[in-house]
């Protein structure tokens, strides 16, 4: 089911545009190496594969995994006497060159200089971390998006009907390929996979449709009931927050696993971790929002499935800390007020006393500098008159925060004279 042409790939619109560097590369038949950084499963080694066929070169595959400088030098010698001899040219495909060391990544120069071989270096590392310098010059960088799960439902529902793949042969229920596009994570060689052994379970078994109790049978996973968008997403995300919020460990990891299970994005899990952060432990916990925004990054910089781990650890981390909601109250509070038309005029002496004439106007004139003051607080007025009396912030006794209300009821009598 391997794509023939750049119109049979599935994704990548923005590498398949009219005008891009490898429509350029496939349909002006230029000499150009490129070096392929995405997921697994997102069509590197299918896009090495058209530039071969849609250009009619040589295709020659080195994997990194296995191949070292001998091999290398060989395929490239190999491709410059067939250039000599019959003017073909050859694309040298390198799988997972992240994994070669330097001197095996020095062997692929004198091919890409000498435009001996067009090289197509695949990666699922960052390439300016893993790629020697003089490669990544010499090379045309294009980044490959994961797969949406309509891009592998595509690929699943092309598999179905073309004669390469059941050609009609095998029903797939609707249950039954959600399931399997949830479990292909948008890996499009994994859903081929895990399709054809439903099929060969459904053929076994002397059906001609593959259900849903067939399809986990046959990738031994169960289905996880939650629609991503439906009512179980909100649900499972409710309750997750919920038992965070309410400390239960335990709880939360279960409803964690769920999401993850389903294939939730696990960008909005760490999105809903930092504000909860914020929302439900505030300074009971200071580290609470920082570790929910690691999570956060984390999450961004090594996908899944290793981030389960993070998310995890996030989940727990916020769990057992004591918890406030002082911080939400707070800003709830104030912004009541200013919805409600309490504003007032900043007092004179706060305002901005910088521009020519404010002096006149008396703006800053008995502004106190608060580090010229006993313990860096000065006693005025910093509140509009409006809102002098009122009092957002009211810090819990619980976690950190205790020793924070300890020291903003000291601050607060100082600032305001009382």
């Amino acid at each position: 089911m391997r794509p023939r042409t750049l119109e049979e790939l599935v994704g990548q619109e923005q590498l398949r545009a009219p005008g891009s560097p490898l429509r350029r590369l496939v349909e002006g038949d230029q000499s150009m190496s490129l070096l392929l950084w995405g997921p697994p499963g997102t069509g590197k080694t299918t896009i090495a594969s058209i530039v071969s066929q849609q250009t009619d070169r040589r295709f020659v595959e080195v994997s990194a995994v296995s191949a070292g400088v001998k091999e290398v030098r060989a395929a490239i010698d190999g491709a410059r006497a067939e250039l000599v001899a019959t003017g073909r040219e050859t694309v040298l495909f390198v799988d997972e060159v992240h994994r070669f060391s330097k001197a095996q990544q020095d062997a692929l120069l004198p091919g890409v200089e000498n435009r001996w071989v067009t090289l197509v270096a695949a990666t699922t590392e960052n390439p300016f971390f893993s790629v020697i310098s003089p490669l990544m010059s010499r090379s045309l960088l294009l980044r490959l998006q994961p797969l949406t799960d309509d891009d592998v439902r595509a690929v699943l529902d092309q598999a179905i009907a073309d004669e390469r793949g059941l050609g009609g042969a095998t029903a797939v229920d609707d249950d039954a390929l959600e399931h399997l596009v949830r479990l292909a994570g948008g890996d499009a060689r994994r859903s081929l996979t895990y399709l054809e052994a439903a099929a060969g379970a459904a053929a076994a078994q002397g059906l001609d449709v593959v259900d849903l109790a067939t399809a986990e049978t046959a990738v031994d996973q169960a289905a996880v009931r939650y629609d991503r968008q439906g009512d179980q997403h909100y649900d499972v995300v409710s309750a997750f927050i919920k038992s965070v919020r309410g400390s239960d460990a335990d709880a939360a990891l279960h409803y964690l696993a769920r999401m993850i299970e389903a294939g939730e994005d696990p960008r909005f899990i760490a999105r809903r971790l930092m504000i909860l952060a914020s929302e439900d432990i505030g300074l009971a916990d200071p580290t609470a929002l920082t570790t929910a925004v690691a999570a956060a990054q984390t999450v961004q910089l090594i996908g899944m499935p290793e981030a389960q781990l993070t998310l995890a650890h996030a989940t727990i981390a916020l769990a057992v800390a004591p918890k406030s909601n002082a911080v939400t109250t707070a800003i709830g509070a104030a912004i009541a007020d200013v919805r409600a038309g309490r504003i007032g005029q900043v007092p004179p002496h706060l305002r901005d006393a910088h521009y020519s004439g404010a002096k006149k106007l008396g703006h800053g004139a008995t502004y106190q500098y608060s580090h010229d003051a006993p313990f860096g607080i000065a006693e005025q007025q910093y509140a509009p008159d409006t809102v002098l009396d009122r009092a957002y912030y009211q810090p819990t006794s619980l976690g950190a925060e205790a020793a924070i209300k300890e020291r903003w009821d000291r601050v607060r009598r100082l600032i305001r004279g009382s």
